[in-house]
């Protein structure tokens, strides 16, 4: 009988953060060779997931077989000057072996801050022993500084509350994001908008010539108007994830987004960046029942915004590009901005599948361009399970 080697234990939390799920690791607790950038780490973390599965479903991992659940999360302590942590993202593929290392989630950001202070990450002496901890984050894809809150009960990380956020089944405890400067300033233009426009044409082969916005700022983004693509932007996912045309549509609006952004060279090389960029549709607000049953008044809301992750559209709205759409509503002319009725807006509220979500960004103009300083929302996030996950060493 042949001899095979037992799984390896590797100590992990399972967390939700926002509307996402995903693995937690500690830097320090990867097997060696998965400390550092490369295959090892990827394979491992593969595994981990349970893909590449060609079931799409995940069933001989801890991945949920969704672009939301899908997901690993390595923190460490921080040598940036002013930080606590390093936070690394890795969006897993679903069907094929591949890790996207590009950008960031913003969902799961929410859950760093509370991982950080659980795991004694941050100083002792900075967590009150009743009050808000800010955790001082590192996003280490994309070099950017986030400050979560996170409330605390008792010196210990406060996970049960009453805010609740649509796309969460259960209230939990609020945490106020911050995101600061979050435009990736990539691009051709070097600024949020890489453009150098805020609305633009963009020729998009077998669609057609649409008015587009694209930007950078929390993760890069092209926006369309729902109307332009045969939408209204009240649609749920059955409608979209359903249809393998229109699938193929919107990834070759995102590939020729990519293309005009900067952010690849040819159109063959979208298929290594399956994260970035994101690719969104908008409408003025309209009523209409959420997933969930729920009615969502278009009094209620500012526009209506679907956004599309891996190929799939989203069941609510990633928290990256809710910074984008934020960002964009606050900049004149901008299709974002049109969509929710014009002029100048530092908060929005916009529909999304599951519900609605209010989100703020502070621009201005330097120097002739848009910058963005700041970017404000509210995410909830709760341990799931901890202990050890068991990874075959194959």
């Amino acid at each position: 009988m042949p001899n095979f080697a037992p799984q390896r234990r590797i100590p992990a939390t399972y967390m939700r953060g926002g509307t996402s799920k995903g693995v937690f690791f500690r830097l320090e607790d990867l097997p060696e060779d998965a400390r550092v950038p490369g295959p090892a780490r990827d394979a491992l973390l593969l595994r981990v997931i349970g893909s590449p599965d060609p079931y799409g479903k995940h069933t001989d991992g801890m991945g949920g077989a969704t672009s939301s659940t899908s997901k690993c999360v390595i923190i460490s302590k921080s040598d940036v000057p002013g930080h606590d942590v390093d936070y690394l993202y890795g969006q897993v593929a679903i069907d094929s072996a591949f890790v996207d290392w590009s950008g960031n989630c913003g969902n799961l950001s929410s859950a760093v801050g509370p991982f950080a202070i659980a795991n004694g990450l941050v100083d002792p002496s900075r967590v009150p022993v009743n009050g808000n901890c800010t955790v001082r984050i590192w996003q280490a894809n994309i070099g950017k500084t986030i400050l979560a809150h996170v409330p605390v009960g008792n010196g210990e990380v406060q996970e049960t509350g009453d805010f609740e956020l649509d796309g969460v089944t259960f209230p939990a405890a609020e945490i106020v994001l911050e995101f600061l400067d979050p435009s990736d300033d990539e691009g051709e233009g070097g600024s949020m908008f890489p453009t150098g426009n805020v609305l633009d044409t963009l020729d998009v082969p077998g669609v057609g010539a649409l008015p587009a916005t694209m930007i950078t700022a929390g993760i890069p983004t092209v926006f369309v108007n729902a109307a332009d693509i045969g939408f209204n932007g009240t649609e749920l996912q059955p409608a979209i994830n359903e249809d393998k045309a229109t699938l193929a549509r919107m990834e070759a609006i995102r590939v020729a987004g990519a293309l005009r952004m900067g952010l690849i060279g040819t159109a063959q090389e979208a298929a290594t960046r399956q994260h970035t960029p994101k690719v969104a549709f908008v409408a003025p607000p309209a009523t209409y029942a959420a997933s969930s049953g729920k009615r969502i008044d278009a009094a209620d809301i500012d526009l209506n915004v679907r956004a599309l992750s891996m190929g799939k559209l989203h069941h609510a709205m990633m928290g990256t590009a809710s910074v984008a759409i934020a960002t964009a509503a606050a900049v004149p002319g901008t299709v974002v901005n049109l969509a929710a009725g014009g002029g100048t807006r530092g908060a929005v509220r916009f529909g999304h599948p599951s519900g609605t979500l209010r989100v703020g960004a502070d621009v201005q103009q330097v120097d002739g361009q848009w910058v963005v300083t700041k970017a404000v929302m509210s995410r909830s996030a709760r341990v799931l399970m901890e202990g050890t996950v068991r990874v075959p060493r194959d």
